[in-house]
């Protein structure tokens, strides 16, 4: 799932935070694997970055990505997964909480990335709002992430689906 992460990174088109595949990629990591192993995933695909292999969007890696502007919200991927961790007992099979962990991990995502970017910045002497930089980081990617977990429900269902079915 680390690669598939990967790979949903380098669907990329570009903004101020790029437009990626990457939250698509950690929804399914956790629906499919759980909150343990789906985070386990999450901080591989960052250390893979980190460490210098090409895995985040546009095809970067190294600590100065994850140290810089937009490095908060892959970071914030973890807290998505450890909010889904930690709900994971009360989720089961029902759908609405498997949505409001995803969501409220999200959430936790959005809030950590957008105060490291206006952090990274007012240490160059930029300084944004934090309406201006939630108008730049946060709001246009709320439906998109909000389609991309939807679609990861879908997936991971019939995954699942198909799985239990070979399975038997």
């Amino acid at each position: 799932m680390a690669v598939v992460i990967c790979v949903c990174s380098w669907l990329t088109v570009p903004f101020t935070v790029p437009f990626t595949m990457q939250t698509f990629g950690v929804f399914c990591a956790l629906l499919l694997l759980g909150g343990k192993d789906g985070t386990a995933a999450i901080g591989i695909y960052i250390l893979m970055g980190l460490v210098g292999l090409p895995v985040f969007s546009g095809f970067r890696g190294g600590a100065g990505h994850i140290f810089g502007p937009t490095g908060g919200y892959i970071i914030g991927f973890l807290f998505t997964g450890l909010t889904y961790m930690l709900t994971e007992p009360w989720i089961t099979s029902r759908r609405s909480l498997r949505w409001a962990s995803l969501a409220v991990g999200l959430i936790l995502c959005y809030m950590i990335g957008t105060v490291w970017f206006t952090a990274v910045f007012a240490r160059s002497g930029t300084y944004y709002s934090l309406p201006a930089a939630l108008g730049m980081c946060v709001l246009p990617y709320v439906i998109p992430d909000f389609i991309k977990m939807a679609l990861a429900v879908y997936v991971s269902d019939r995954v699942n689906v198909a799985i239990d079915k070979n399975a038997k």
